[in-house]
C-alpha cells in the first residue's frame, strides 16, 4: 500500500501548498459597527493578462462566498489581452453587491473597459482613463470589419451595465472609436479623429440639468479614503488580496493541463501494470496534482473535486489489493478520478445553480478529451518505439502472470498442482501480489496481514482470481 498513500499524497500536495495565500484581512475596528461594510480590495496592476483574471476570479468568488457587500478594484493598467477583459467584465457580472474601480494611475485600453463595467469610478488626484481602441494580441492595429464588430459588442455592453450614468456610454463610445464625435449640449468634448481621455479633474465635470459627473463618482487619495468618503470612518472592513506567484505560474500550467493530464494518467496506467514499483504511480500522482493545482489557483477549483479524485484512487486500489476482478469498483473510481478532473476544471460560482447541460462543462470536457487522447497517442508510441529491457519485461510479464491467474481460475491441472507448494514472495503481498515457484510468477494474496517481498509462502488454496498463500513461518 505504500505506493498508493505516495501517490495520494502527490495528488493533494500540491493545491494545499496555497492554502496559506488566503484573503489577507486587514485589522478590523475594535468598536466596528453591526452595519459595517465588508470591502474586498482587488489589485488590477500592470497588463491585463491571466493572472488578473485568476486573482480577480479568485477574490469575487470568496465575497460571493463571504457575503462581502463591496468589490474595489484598485487599478494601475496599461491595457492588456482583450480576450481577458471579457473574461472579467462577465466576472464582475456575477457579484450582487456594489462594484467600484479606483482609478490609482491609470486605466487605459482595457482597463478603462473594466472600469465602465462596474457600478461607480473613482479617481485618484492624478488618475487617467481613456484611450481604449481595441488592438491585436501584438499591439498593432486589428481589421476593420473586425474592430466594428468589437467596438459595437463593447458598447452594447457598456450601456447595458451603465443604467444610471447617462455620460458613461458615449465617453465610453469616444475612448474605443476616433470618428465617434463626444458633444453634449452645445460643448464637444472630444471632435473626431481622436481618442478620448480623461483626467480625474475632467472626469469630475458635471454637466446637464440636473448636473451629472462625466464619469467620475468622486475623487480620493487612495482606497480607505474612498471608503471613509463613502461609508464614514469605521464603517468598513478590508480584505485586500495579491496577485500572488501560484496565480502567475497557473497561466502557463493552465495552458499546457490537457499534456500534463495525459502523462498523469499514462503514467497511473502503467504503474498498475508493473508490480513492485512506485516510480510510476509517484510520478502519475504529482502530474495530476499539477493539474489541480494550476485549476485552484485560476480560481476555478476549490478542495472539493481533489477529495472526490483521491476516493476515486482508494476504490482503483481497493479492486487491485483486495477483490481483483469484480470490475465494479475499478470502474466506479476511473470513473470519480476522471469526474473530479472535469469538475476541476469548471467555472462554477458559488451563487449560481449547477447545470449538467451548462456551458461551464464544455470546455473541460474538452480538455479531458485531449488529456485522454495524448494519453492513448503516448501510449501507443511506448508500445512501439520503447527499448525491450527490464522495464518492457515487467510489462510483459504482468501479461503472462494474469494469464497465468486467469488459467488457476479455470481450475488447470496445473494451478490446481500448486495447493501445498512452497514459494517466494515476489513482491510483498499487501495482501495482493506475485510468488514465484520454480521460477514462474503467480498473482496472489494473503488472507490476513501482509508478506514481505523475499519472504517464504506456502500455496493454502485457489480461488477465482488467483493463488491464496500464507507465511511458510506461520
Amino acid at each position: 500500500m505504500t505506493r498508493v498513500f505516495l501517490t495520494l499524497l502527490a495528488a493533494i500536495v500540491f493545491p494545499a501548498m496555497i492554502q496559506a495565500q488566503a484573503l489577507e484581512a486587514a485589522p478590523a475596528e475594535p468598536a466596528a459597527k453591526a452595519s459595517a461594510k465588508t470591502v474586498v480590495v482587488i489589485p488590477v496592476r500592470e497588463a491585463i493578462d491571466k493572472p488578473i483574471l485568476y486573482v480577480l476570479r479568485r477574490g469575487m468568488k470568496e465575497a460571493i462566498e463571504k457575503k462581502a457587500d463591496v468589490v474595489v478594484l484598485d487599478m494601475e493598467t496599461p491595457g492588456g489581452r482583450l480576450d481577458v477583459t471579457f473574461d472579467i467584465m462577465e466576472a464582475l457580472e456575477k457579484f450582487e453587491g456594489t462594484t467600484i474601480t479606483f482609478v490609482n494611475k491609470e486605466a487605459i485600453s482595457a482597463g478603462a473597459f473594466i472600469s465602465a463595467t462596474t457600478k461607480e469610478i473613482w479617481f485618484s488626484p492624478r488618475g487617467i482613463i481613456g484611450a481604449a481602441a481595441a488592438v491585436s494580441g501584438d499591439g498593432k492595429d486589428i481589421d476593420t470589419t473586425m474592430q466594428l464588430k468589437i467596438n459595437s459588442f463593447l458598447r452594447a455592453k457598456i450601456r447595458a451595465m451603465s443604467e444610471g450614468e447617462p455620460y458613461r456610454g458615449a465617453a465610453v463610445s469616444a475612448m474605443l472609436d476616433k470618428d465617434y464625435e463626444l458633444k453634449i449640449g452645445e460643448e464637444v468634448l472630444k471632435p473626431k479623429g481622436e481618442l478620448l481621455s480623461l483626467t480625474a479633474t475632467e472626469a469630475s465635470k458635471s454637466y446637464g440639468d440636473p448636473a451629472q459627473p462625466l464619469l467620475a463618482a468622486g475623487i480620493a487619495t487612495d482606497v480607505n479614503d474612498l471608503l471613509t468618503q463613502k461609508y464614514g470612518a469605521g464603517n468598513f472592513t478590508v480584505q485586500r488580496l495579491e496577485v500572488t506567484w501560484s496565480e502567475e505560474l497557473a497561466q502557463y500550467l493552465n495552458a499546457w493541463s490537457p499534456i500534463l493530464m495525459g502523462l498523469g494518467l499514462l503514467a497511473v496506467f502503467i504503474e498498475f501494470k508493473t508490480p513492485g514499483f512506485g516510480f510510476f504511480g509517484i510520478s502519475g500522482g504529482i502530474l495530476l496534482g499539477i493539474v489541480f493545482f494550476g485549476h485552484y489557483a485560476a480560481g476555478l477549483s476549490g478542495h472539493e473535486p481533489v477529495l472526490v479524485f483521491v476516493v476515486g484512487v482508494l476504490l482503483v486500489a481497493t479492486e487491485i489489493f483486495f477483490f481483483p476482478g469484480v470490475i465494479v469498483a475499478a470502474l466506479s473510481g476511473l470513473l470519480l478520478m476522471l469526474g473530479a478532473l472535469v469538475w476541476s476544471m469548471a467555472d462554477l460560482w458559488p451563487n449560481e445553480p449547477v447545470s449538467i447541460n451548462s456551458e461551464v462543462f464544455t470546455q473541460p470536457l474538452v480538455n479531458m478529451g485531449l488529456g485522454l487522447l495524448v494519453a492513448g497517442v503516448l501510449a501507443v508510441l511506448f508500445a512501439r518505439f520503447m527499448p525491450r529491457g527490464w522495464f518492457w519485461d515487467k510489462m510483459i510479464l504482468q501479461a503472462a502472470i494474469n494469464a497465468d491467474s486467469q488459467g488457476a481460475a479455470t481450475g488447470s491441472t496445473e494451478s490446481g498442482a500448486l495447493t501445498g507448494r512452497r514459494g517466494i514472495a515476489a513482491t510483498a503481498l499487501m495482501p495482493s501480489g506475485q510468488i514465484e515457484i520454480d521460477g514462474r510468477r503467480y498473482e496472489a494474496r494473503v488472507v490476513v496481514g501482509m508478506i514481505e517481498a523475499g519472504a517464504a509462502v506456502v500455496v493454502v488454496k485457489r480461488s477465482d482470481f488467483g493463488l491464496v498463500v500464507e507465511s511458510a513461518d506461520s
